[in-house]
């Protein structure tokens, strides 16, 4: 891992600590899923379930082998496998370590079946399409499905669907009409919220919430700034000034000149590119933290290095500390107003975090 190259990465466990209570908070009839699928929404799956092993009612991913290794490491928590199963390996291993189960087509219900004995109950997790149109049983299928889900022995079942449009205008109550209609009699146990229904969608948090950008400091909608709901960032990207530049009017800036200077400008170059995770398309004006005070991008974002004003913070120059996002110790510089300007969510930003950027754990005491 890179050491001497001035990025850095921070993660604030103590931040996820409490971004996890304030869903609880939000949702106090609720059991939560830590959902920390694509490693944590790039904060790391093990530093993330460490910051909640005490917290967590149960953990939701992806992958079977990383639900394996948290078991390993000591997890008994509930784990849920989102996308449920993937092979006849994978309904294996759910029974073997005791995971919990989406199931979205028949097949995924009959191969967890056929490795089902009496001895061991099955907890599983129907997902019903109730307009996502991307997982799940609807009207036609959903027969078929029960119909499977009757030949096992011993079944704890709940019943799931996912939120397409919490985040705007439309919101929840479309969705939850068709699934009210499709999950008929049912009175058993309901998962339903994900983070922008636990914020703004009481009526739609259910027996279970499943928080995911919430839990790492990111808000889920694009009008409102995460400390809105008392949300604290749980990353921090950082780099320093690598170089000084000194620019006439008319001079240009970066690949392919995009950015023109009107009048005599100074600026800095960062230690942080596209190679790193920073988004490229990020334009002219993205705001950047640079010695504790607010600046703004220059130019196209390169490999290695981006542009950023220093016109107006005389006191910056070789070796400043520059915060690309989160609370660093330039400044705080919101996920989500960078991903704004660059066209894109906070989740991605997380997510993008380049293997090359070295991450520190920041231990606070809970």
């Amino acid at each position: 891992m890179n050491v001497s190259r001035p990025i850095r990465a921070r993660i604030f466990p103590a931040a996820i600590q409490h971004n996890y209570r304030v869903a609880k908070a939000k949702a106090p009839d609720s059991r939560a899923w830590a959902v920390i699928k694509a490693d944590a929404y790039g904060h790391g799956q093990m530093r993330v379930a460490e910051a909640l092993r005490s917290e967590a009612d149960g953990f939701a991913l992806l992958e079977c082998e990383n639900a394996v290794a948290l078991r390993a490491a000591g997890f008994r928590h509930p784990i849920l496998l989102l996308e449920g199963i993937f092979s006849e390996a994978d309904a294996r291993q759910v029974v073997a370590h005791d995971l919990h189960a989406a199931v979205h087509c028949v097949e995924q219900i009959d191969m967890l079946a056929a490795h089902c004995t009496a001895e061991h109950t099955l907890n599983l997790h129907l997902k019903i399409n109730s307009g996502m149109n991307r997982l799940g049983f609807d009207e036609r299928t959903l027969p078929q499905a029960w119909a499977s889900l009757e030949k096992i022995p011993s079944l704890n079942l709940s019943l799931m669907t996912h939120f397409a449009n919490a985040d705007d205008a439309l919101g929840v109550n479309w969705q939850l009409a068709r699934f009210r209609l499709l999950a008929g009699v049912w009175r058993g146990p309901v998962s339903l919220g994900n983070s922008a229904a636990i914020l703004r969608h009481p009526e739609g948090h259910g027996d279970w919430v499943r928080p995911g950008i919430m839990l790492y400091g990111g808000s889920p909608f694009a009008d409102t700034l995460a400390d809105t709901f008392g949300l604290q960032a749980a990353m921090a990207l950082e780099s320093r000034i690598i170089a000084v530049q000194q620019i006439a009017p008319g001079e240009r800036v970066g690949y392919g000149g995009l950015f023109v200077a009107e009048q005599a400008m100074r600026i800095g170059i960062v230690a942080c590119g596209y190679a790193d995770g920073y988004p490229r398309s990020a334009p002219t004006g993205t705001p950047i933290a640079v010695a504790g005070r607010m600046s703004r991008t220059l130019g196209r974002v390169s490999m290695d290095m981006l542009a950023c004003d220093l016109s107006h913070i005389p006191e910056a120059g070789l070796g400043s500390p520059v915060t690309l996002w989160g609370p660093g110790e330039a400044g705080n510089v919101p996920a989500e107003a960078v991903a704004a300007a660059a066209g894109t969510i906070a989740y991605e930003l997380f997510c993008a975090l380049s293997p090359r950027v070295p991450v520190e754990t920041v231990s606070v005491a809970s």
